[in-house]
């Protein structure tokens, strides 16, 4: 899966997350986001978790710093 797939995805895990409009593009970062907080993060990622069926290791998702590095992350979780 590419990035820009595992983005389309993302989208809707935002849709169904954040109150607020949010594009999931690769440069995006928590600090764009006014809502997104340590509880947010915790949310997304047991989103992001259930709708790829991967799961993460303590401090992976901490070590990607936009959204196009967790997409990439989530892209090689999703490899045979």
């Amino acid at each position: 899966m590419k990035q820009a797939e595992v983005l389309a995805q993302l989208q809707e895990v935002f849709d169904g997350i954040f109150l607020e409009k949010v594009e999931a593009r690769p440069e995006l970062s928590a600090r764009d986001v006014e809502e997104w907080d340590s509880l947010m993060q915790i949310s997304l990622v047991i989103a992001v978790e259930q709708r790829f069926r991967v799961r993460f290791r303590i401090g992976e998702v901490e070590s990607a710093r936009t959204l196009g590095e967790f997409a990439d992350l989530i892209a090689k979780r999703m490899e045979p």
